[in-house]
């Protein structure tokens, strides 16, 4: 080849090129983003509005539906959900793939601002928002010492506005604190006697807190605008607003009623380490850095300590970017080792420190080389791209072994260094091509594909993709110029040591093994096909799920306290609790309570749930895992009494959801719940269902109440009216809002407190009559104590229950099919449906995506091979190393207990593309043997033994290599494990078969061949 001439004629410019890329790499690496996982672009959108107070049926019928009827039409909607619960509501939009989020976005506010008008005026502006499963708190921080409300203060006038100035944050949310709000308590029956309503006093405070252009007028040659101020400033504009009584005296605000500042009641409560706190949690921008973006918050935080006053403490509560930097060191040592083990293997081959300085090098020059790579297509250090590069650590030098083999042969048969050195690398360049080609290719249709799976391993296919092009360029121009130099002394023979006699027996027991396979064909074939008929049988027993779970040490202790339970009882149950964690200080780091906070920091919040976040020490300053921690914490916390304690381990996930979810639609709600029970009854059965549960098995206690609507026309009183006025008795109405001191306050019309106190007050609530009389609420409504729903849920406009599980003990693939077969034989009514979903629904997804992708890539090699051979029979004789795999990939799960996950999928799909490399180099010199004048039987004779060595440390390095991801040694190498292992297992089982099995199918098709031409030949003649 006129590439490897050129690399051994001008080392000089081969040095320079290598040097220029490897400074490069070093700089892209600086500048690549840090993250755990890649960034996995779901288009995906959600409207979040607000309804303070109201009940999750009035929240769905005047706040849901109307959005859900706005956006419903919106081009490339594929899936429409709603959830209305108490105070909120959510609208989640999923779009086609490929649909620009961007502009989606944009329609989704159009569409949303045009119904914003028939929303209820106490409904807040609705808030849509990219939704990314993944964009969760990067650094939460605890700020206690002092009163909420000056937590607060502090919170929002010295810390956050620093912290959002450091590069890569987005932004810094506040929980947990308190804010000050203009309260009005008026008497209703003072009011009624003058004349004067609630609604009157709203409408007049919002006519006085106005500002307005009036125009302009000249002045010389210039034209000022005029702008009439009449906007609040201050409290004692609010007092000083006039009324007009129904007399026509005029009387201030503040003379017939309490006008006073006082501290919002949120409903909320957050603690740390047992500690009343205010709680900041930091996102991050898009493309920043992770790691780095933790640590300017953390420098941030350091400079800012000091101005705060004495007796408040800002203290690290999660910093996933820990987690982050110990997976990825993780990562690196566990390359660094499979390096090592590379390296001792090519030492104890080639038995020279110079041969193996030759090959040993195209490992960190291929390194370097893919972080430039990866830094111009966007790409970022993770987990998985990460592990990408010590899944390929042995993979990278196999192309310099075999082109280094070749040289050697060369030079021990008498040619010169650099003869051998261009004869050995160009004979040889196109197969290694073949090979790595083949084994690029294979990666293609997973970037190609839909879904999750795509997302996710696209980046590690990349990055393993980068690394082997680079060891492949350094193999036919480094390699061949390296050799050419150093190879002297190391090509003498030498002695004989154990490990050349050991492969010297190898040789000849294998040139025997093929002898005798030659002679048994058709037994060896039979062998085979039997070996692969019981692997399948194995497969069931394996069993699948979607993706290994991370352990970054952290537990998430869920609290439910009967519906309705008053903020206060749920303190008293937590700060036993708390005290049961204190308990767990050897191992636990903090712990954070979190109190009627809404799900992913949206809305929606109640005061009877509480969630705990326990970060624990360091694996290495514990003798417990996060498992054992868990186990104990959920016995000692069992018996709390008045509540359901949940212990879980929170893992590094990908927001995937339950495992296994069951989602029934159809139109009427008390269908859908009694479907629900009788499914649940029957998951409860299941072997490895876990806890499942309906969306509907929570309710709480209401009141609802019916107004007559012929009573109250009698005092001259609208429904609208009856409600009006008990909203105001019970949750207050608000009435505008006035900065002062550039904060903006709220100003909220309330009745006295001690009016709203039970139901008896409910029942004898004054309601003011249009006459200026009051009648007691229960002269003109019914009320009535039900037990109303927590959520209702919908699906593209249409009623949705769903039913959720944990799984244990079983794979989530069996469980899944178990589930389904029994749901089957139930009777569902006619327009009542069921479908899986969950990480259910997103394994099958991925497994049907990752399944076209090995065909296409299956096809590819195929077409990778053909070309490189010029001939369609040689490709499809390497073919026939791959049903083998099976044997390997099967016998490899079942042994290490790992089920057929998403992973272990991408590494069958990697397999493909690896294990035909032995294959094409057998096959590709029994075909050069044979140009020589060798017999077929003798070429295949020679061949054999004289591509084991290169085929046996193409083997070793590449399994060796990935050795310690197989083990899952340190943190964050749960995902790579199952895909290490599939490798590992795979390619040392088909490498056998490919030495025995490939030359017998060579003379099949080989006698095949000559029949044809023969029968050709006859009907030319």
């Amino acid at each position: 080849m006129k590439l490897v001439r050129t690399s051994i004629k001008r080392p000089v410019g081969v040095i320079m090129i290598v040097a220029a890329i490897l400074a490069l790499g070093f700089v892209s690496l600086r500048n690549l983003t840090i993250d755990l996982y890649p960034d996995i672009d779901l288009p995906v959108a959600v409207v979040s509005t607000s309804y303070e107070e109201a009940a999750p049926q009035d929240v769905e019928q005047l706040v849901s539906r109307p959005i859900e009827g706005a956006v419903s039409s919106l081009e490339g909607l594929e899936v429409l959900q709603s959830q209305s619960q108490q105070g909120a509501s959510l609208i989640f939009m999923q779009f086609s793939t490929g649909v620009d989020l961007d502009s989606a976005l944009l329609e989704v506010r159009e569409a949303v601002s045009r119904v914003s008008g028939v929303l209820p005026e106490n409904a807040g502006e609705p808030s849509v928002l990219r939704f990314d499963p993944q964009a969760l708190p990067i650094m939460t921080i605890g700020l206690s010492g002092d009163t909420p409300a000056e937590l607060q203060q502090i919170a929002e006038d010295q810390i956050v506005p620093y912290l959002e100035r450091q590069g890569g944050v987005a932004s810094i949310s506040v929980e947990g604190g308190r804010t000050e709000e203009v309260q009005i308590e008026i008497e209703r029956e003072k009011l009624a006697r003058l004349g004067i309503d609630s609604q009157t006093i709203i409408q007049t405070l919002n006519a006085s807190n106005q500002a307005a252009t009036a125009g302009s007028v000249d002045k010389g040659d210039k034209n000022l605008r005029i702008r009439v101020n009449g906007e609040f400033d201050s409290i004692d504009d609010v007092k000083n607003t006039v009324l007009t009584t129904e007399s026509g005296d005029r009387l201030k605000l503040d003379q017939i009623a309490m006008v006073e500042k006082r501290i919002e009641d949120t409903g909320t409560v957050s603690e740390v380490n047992g500690e009343t706190a205010v709680v900041l949690s930091a996102l991050k921008k898009t493309d920043a850095n992770t790691v780095e973006t933790a640590e300017n918050i953390q420098t941030a935080m350091d400079e800012v300590a000091p101005e705060l006053p004495e007796n408040v403490e800002m203290k690290t509560v999660l910093d996933t970017s820990e987690f982050i930097k110990v997976s990825i060191n993780s990562v690196i040592v566990n390359i660094i080792i499979g390096g090592l083990f590379a390296v001792a293997v090519l030492l104890l081959f080639l038995k020279s420190i110079r041969a193996t300085l030759v090959i040993g090098i195209s490992i960190p020059i291929a390194i370097i080389s893919t972080f430039t790579l990866m830094y111009f297509t966007g790409e970022t250090l993770n987990v998985l791209t990460m592990g990408g590069l010590a899944l390929g650590i042995g993979m990278m030098v196999d192309s310099s072994i075999v082109i280094l083999e070749n040289i050697v042969s060369y030079r021990q048969r008498g040619f010169s260094m650099k003869e051998a050195a261009e004869k050995g690398a160009s004979e040889l360049a196109p197969a290694v091509i073949a090979s790595a080609t083949t084994t690029l290719v294979v990666f293609l249709p997973i970037m190609l594909v839909d879904g999750i799976a795509s997302e996710l391993f696209t980046p590690l296919a990349l990055t393993i993709s980068f690394a082997l092009l680079a060891s492949l360029a350094v193999s036919v121009t480094l390699i061949p110029m390296l050799s050419s130099k150093l190879l002297t002394k190391a090509m003498r023979d030498g002695k004989r040591n154990w490990f050349d006699r050991l492969l010297g027996k190898m040789n000849r027991g294998y040139q025997r093994v093929l002898r005798k396979v030659l002679k048994f064909r058709k037994t060896t074939v039979l062998l085979t096909i039997l070996s692969i008929g019981g692997s399948i049988a194995l497969i069931p027993l394996v069993g699948t799920s979607f993706i290994p779970e991370s352990d970054q040490g952290q537990i998430e202790v869920d609290v439910s306290l009967e519906r309705g339970t008053s903020l206060e009882e749920t303190e008293t149950v937590t700060s036993e609790i708390s005290k049961r964690l204190n308990e767990f200080s050897d191992v636990v780091d903090v712990h954070y309570l979190s109190i009627g906070s809404g799900e992913m920091g949206l809305a929606g919040g109640s005061a009877d749930r509480a969630s705990y976040t326990v970060q624990l020490v360091d694996p290495g300053d514990r003798e417990r895992s996060t498992q054992e921690v868990m186990e104990d914490m959920e016995n000692d916390l069992s018996d709390v009494v008045g509540a359901e304690v949940e212990v879980t381990e929170m893992s590094a996930g990908l927001g995937t959801g339950a495992p296994l979810e069951v989602q029934i639609n159809g139109q009427d709600n008390a269908v859908l719940n009694e479907l629900a029970e009788q499914i649940v009854l029957i998951m409860k059965d299941v072997e490895g269902v876990v806890a499942p549960s309906s969306s509907t098995e929570d309710s709480e206690p209401q009141l609802d109440i019916q107004v007559d609507r012929n009573k109250a026309s009698g005092y001259g009183l609208t429904e609208q009216q009856v409600i009006s006025q008990v909203q105001l008795a019970f949750q207050g109405q608000t009435a505008t809002r006035y900065r002062e001191g550039g904060e903006e306050l709220e100003v909220r019309l309330v009745t006295p407190l001690d009016e709203s106190a039970g139901i008896a007050e409910l029942e004898g609530t004054p309601i003011s009559t249009a006459s200026g009389d009051t009648v007691p609420l229960s002269s003109i409504a019914e009320i009535e104590q039900v037990q109303g729903p927590v959520a209702l849920n919908r699906e593209n406009q249409q009623p949705q229950v769903n039913v959720t599980a944990d799984i244990g003990e079983r794979d989530l693939g069996s469980v899944t099919a178990d589930v389904e077969e029994e749901i089957d034989q139930l009777n569902f009514p006619e327009g009542y449906t069921y479908e899986v979903g969950g990480q259910a629904q997103d394994m099958e997804e991925a497994f049907g995506d990752l399944s076209v992708a090995l065909l296409f890539s299956l096809f590819l090699v195929y077409a990778v091979m053909a070309v490189q051979f010029e001939n369609f029979l040689f490709p499809f004789i390497i073919m026939f190393s791959l049903p083998a795999t099976v044997v390997g990939v099967a016998v490899g799960l079942f042994v290490t207990g790992l089920p057929l996950s998403m992973p272990a999928f991408v590494g069958i799909i990697m397999l493909a593309g690896i294990v035909v490399n032995n294959a094409i180099v057998l096959v590709d010199y029994i075909n050069i043997l044979r140009r020589r004048s060798y017999s077929r039987y003798d070429a295949i004779l020679e061949a054999g033994p004289n591509r084991l060595r290169p085929i046996l440390m193409t083997t070793v390095t590449t399994v060796l290599g990935m050795v310690p991801l197989a083990l899952g040694i340190g943190q964050g190498a749960e995902a790579q494990q199952p895909l290490a292992v599939t490798i590992i297992f795979g390619l040392t089982v088909s490498s056998f078969f490919t030495l025995v099995l490939i030359p017998v199918v060579y003379t099949y098709f080989d006698d095949l061949s000559v029949k044809i031409n023969k029968f050709f030949q006859k009907r030319v003649e």
